[in-house]
């Protein structure tokens, strides 16, 4: 069963956020733009090339709009300690929410019982708190920052030009099509 269309459950977790410990619940994601990026845990070997990539990417992220919250079953004492002991997380500024129990990774669908662990998820979420886009990958294989921001940058231009879509690897700025009967057979 599909999650697009799916409205985030209501939660409240604890984050590492700019050195400090801080409260995240459902009512942060009203209003905004979203992304959840789900990974395996901290102190690991692809989550801080994923997490630093995304930490290079987000101030166009924020310039557009959406926050980033980075997702695992690690608590907010060990993403503080990863902080703490890693340049590459040291880098990061988005909140990084602990889900010791699992009930977020669950609710996404990304949770992986026999390891206690998440699979690789990102989630584009709109200001309504729904997802609009997602993508799971086997916990071996690392994703790109680049097209996740080009996701959302297609699902907020959807989202005010509901009569037009983005083609493949449609950026800002470029041509979009507008579904008609006149398309048909000639892309």
């Amino acid at each position: 069963m599909s999650l697009i269309g799916k409205e985030v459950s209501e939660f409240k977790a604890q984050a590492f956020h700019k050195g400090a410990f801080k409260e995240v619940t459902k009512a942060d994601l009203l209003g905004k733009w979203s992304v959840f990026v789900f990974y395996p845990a901290d102190f690991t070997f692809v989550c801080p090339t994923e997490l630093g990539d995304l930490a290079d990417h987000y101030a166009e992220f924020k310039s557009i709009g959406c926050e980033v919250y980075s997702v695992s079953t690690d608590s907010h004492f060990v993403h503080k300690a990863w902080h703490d002991a890693s340049d590459t997380i040291k880098k990061i500024e988005y909140p990084m929410i602990a889900d010791p129990t699992g009930k977020i990774t669950k609710d996404f669908d990304v949770y992986i019982e026999e390891d206690g662990m998440a699979l690789r998820g990102s989630f584009v979420i709109d200001p309504e708190a729904k997802i609009v886009s997602y993508e799971v990958n086997a916990n071996s294989i690392g994703r790109e920052a680049s097209e996740l921001l080009r996701k959302v940058q297609a699902a907020q231009f959807v989202n005010e030009h509901g009569d037009e879509v983005c083609p493949a690897k449609w950026k800002p700025g470029e041509k979009t099509l507008k579904p008609s009967l006149d398309l048909v057979g000639k892309i």
